[in-house]
C-alpha cells in the first residue's frame, strides 16, 4: 500500500490525488507521524502545480463548486480530512458529475458532515473572538480553533473593523492575519508573542472581571448552563475566565 504524504497544502493535496485517485488502495495524508503496516510505503508527494491544475481543471469542467467544498475539507483540524476530501474527489471523477446530493453514499454523508464542523465554527468565532487593544491602537483576537478557519473569518471582522487596524491570531497554528481597511496581510507567528494592553485595555478587562465575580452566586454554580451556551474549549481566551489580577 502507498501512503501519499503531502505538505498540508491544497495544491500538495491536488498533487497527490492526481496519482491517488487511480491508486485505489492507497492513503494520502499530511501526518508528520505514521505508522506503517507491513507492506506500506511512504511516497513523499512534492507539489506540482501542472499535476494540481489538471485535477482542478476536471472539477472546474465537472462540478466547480466542489473546488470550495474540497478547500473546506482540508481545512479540517484532523489526519484523516486528506481521505475524506479524496473520498469525495474519487465519486465526482467516478460519475463526471456533482454528488453532493448523494447523501446516502458514505463519502458524501462524511464529507457533508466534515464541511459542516469547519462552518460551524467558523460561524461561532464570528461571535465568540474577543478583541483587546493594544497599546499601539491595533485590536488583537487571539484564538485556537479546532480547525484552519483564519481566513474564512477575516471578511466579517474585516466589515466590522472597517476604520480600525486589527490582527487575529491562530495561536496553534502559528499564523496571524493583520487588517486596516481594505489591507490583509498574513503572516507566521512565534509559538508565543507578547501583546502589550493598554491602560484602558487592562482597566476594563479587571472591571468586568469585577462585575463576573460579583454577578456569580457561589451557592448556585451554574457551569453546565455556561457550557451550553459556549462550550469550555472556548473559554481560553475569554478574561473573565483568567486568574483575577487588580489593575494598577
Amino acid at each position: 500500500m502507498n501512503v501519499y504524504r503531502t505538505d498540508g497544502s491544497e495544491e500538495g493535496f491536488y498533487t497527490a490525488a492526481f496519482r491517488a485517485c487511480t491508486d485505489k488502495d492507497c492513503i494520502v495524508t499530511c501526518a508528520a507521524d505514521i505508522q506503517l503496516a507491513a507492506g506500506m510505503q511512504i511516497l513523499e508527494v512534492r507539489t506540482d502545480a501542472r499535476c494540481s491544475e489538471r485535477v482542478k481543471a476536471f472539477l472546474r469542467k465537472y462540478d466547480e463548486r466542489a473546488l470550495g467544498e474540497l478547500s473546506l475539507l482540508l481545512r479540517r483540524g484532523c489526519c484523516t480530512k486528506e481521505m475524506t476530501a479524496l473520498g469525495y474527489l474519487r465519486l465526482i471523477v467516478e460519475k463526471r458529475a456533482p454528488v453532493r446530493n448523494m447523501l446516502a453514499h458514505p463519502a458524501v454523508l462524511e464529507a457533508v458532515s466534515e464541511i459542516k464542523k469547519v462552518t460551524q465554527e467558523a460561524h461561532r468565532f464570528k461571535g465568540f473572538l474577543r478583541f483587546m487593544e493594544c497599546e499601539n491602537g491595533i485590536w488583537y483576537a487571539p484564538f485556537e480553533p479546532d480547525n484552519d478557519i483564519l481566513t474564512l473569518i477575516v471578511p466579517h471582522f474585516a466589515r466590522r473593523f472597517a476604520d480600525q487596524p486589527f490582527a487575529i491570531h491562530d495561536v496553534a497554528r502559528q499564523k496571524a492575519a493583520l487588517c486596516h481597511g481594505t489591507d490583509r496581510c498574513f503572516i507566521r507567528t512565534d509559538a508565543r508573542v507578547d501583546i502589550p494592553l493598554s491602560d484602558n485595555e487592562q482597566l476594563l478587562q479587571t472591571l468586568w472581571r469585577e462585575y463576573y465575580d460579583a454577578a456569580n452566586i457561589a451557592q448556585r454554580p451554574h457551569e453546565k448552563q455556561m457550557k451550553g451556551y459556549m462550550p469550555a474549549r472556548y473559554w481560553k481566551y475569554l478574561p473573565e475566565k483568567q486568574p483575577f489580577k487588580e489593575h494598577r
